[in-house]
């Protein structure tokens, strides 16, 4: 083996785990305790479902049917407990897929006193929101209402997730790609750090939306100056803490490897970047949530297209129901972006699993 391949099993071996101090070894879960509360997860939706179900429409609201496909009429609450049913199935699925393993069976049966909860809300707001109509309208529709701009216009709602997915992957991949390199230069280089340190201050404190007149005025569409924005959002956190990272790495591993004879470009991608990537990853993070901020204002101030210009024309004509489901849609859709750079994360951290507390 050789002398740089010591060096990386060295610097890369994923220690032993521990139990955290003041806790004890996990308690498994029964199979009645896991089917009880399996049963009890899904039964605030089977509630919410019944409600819909039985509960008279006292209110004069017509609920027309849409055409669904070549020869399907579906309404607003017709569509309503389809979901309601997908979700069930969703959560039945993930109990079959955790019920052979103990560390899933915790982590699903934890949730099931918040998923119940969320059934018996949807069930009250139902009632309140679309049976009754007892809420001010059209500020506050109910659930079912909310879901019917996806039988009014699914393919104008698609070109709308899919142009906020093209501003976000533009402006994501420029930010993060020109943060991660900025923060190396600033890490490693002490001439970088000293000019370029202060720039980074001064204008990370900067909102981004603050830039928007010069970003109109000097680039030359209005997707180019969303983009400038948001790649603005990203780079500020992922620089600094990526810079962070690099400055932190003991200087034993620095010296271990010149001893045995290391480069320098194998002590920055061997040894620095490595050491770095827990605050990468955290700088992604941080600058993701000012990135969603940035993408719905910047979208409402300007784009063509996008959620936020949809909840914008939806806001003119009051169709507030509109706002809700593209609300819904950002939540669903954000929540998936960040999930996956979670699995990219825990993948690329995996040598950590032991070291901190999950």
């Amino acid at each position: 083996m050789s002398y740089f391949s010591k060096i990386r099993e060295a610097l890369q071996k994923e220690p032993q785990a521990r139990p955290l101090p003041g806790r004890g070894a996990p308690q498994n879960v029964s199979n009645l305790r896991f089917t009880t509360l399996t049963v009890f997860t899904v039964l605030g939706l089977i509630a919410a479902i019944v409600v819909n179900r039985t509960v008279p429409q006292i209110a004069d609201v017509e609920i027309e049917p849409y055409r669904v496909g070549a020869s399907l009429d579906i309404n607003i609450n017709g569509l309503y407990v389809s979901v309601l049913s997908g979700v069930i199935l969703l959560y039945l699925g993930i109990a079959v897929f955790s019920f052979l393993d103990q560390d899933r069976r915790r982590k699903f049966i934890e949730r099931a006193p918040f998923r119940f909860a969320v059934g018996l809300v949807l069930a009250v707001w139902d009632v309140l929101g679309t049976k009754f109509l007892l809420l001010p309208q059209p500020f506050f529709p109910g659930p079912a209402r909310i879901l019917e701009p996806f039988l009014m216009e699914p393919g104008y709602i698609l070109q709308q997730i899919l142009y906020s997915l093209r501003l976000f992957a533009c402006g994501f991949v420029i930010g993060a790609s020109a943060g991660i390199l900025t923060g190396i230069l600033i890490g490693w280089f002490p001439k970088v750090y000293y000019w370029v340190q202060p720039v980074l201050k001064i204008s990370g404190v900067i909102p981004a939306v603050a830039w928007m007149p010069f970003a109109l005025t000097l680039l030359p569409t209005p997707f180019g100056a969303a983009v400038f924005l948001i790649t603005i959002c990203q780079w500020f956190p992922i620089a600094s803490l990526t810079a962070q990272g690099i400055q932190s790495t003991p200087k034993t591993h620095f010296e271990v490897a010149r001893t045995l004879g290391a480069k320098t470009p194998y002590l920055v991608f061997r040894v620095a970047i490595p050491h770095a990537m827990p605050q990468i990853f955290t700088g992604i993070s941080i600058a993701n949530g000012f990135t969603f901020t940035t993408l719905v204002m910047v979208e409402m101030m300007g784009q063509p297209g996008g959620l936020g210009y949809y909840i914008n024309a939806s806001k003119v004509w009051s169709a507030y129901y509109k706002v809700f489901a593209a609300i819904l849609i950002m939540a669903i859709l954000f929540s998936l972006i960040l999930w996956v750079l979670s699995l990219v994360e825990s993948r690329v951290l995996r040598w950590q699993r032991g070291l901190v507390k999950q």
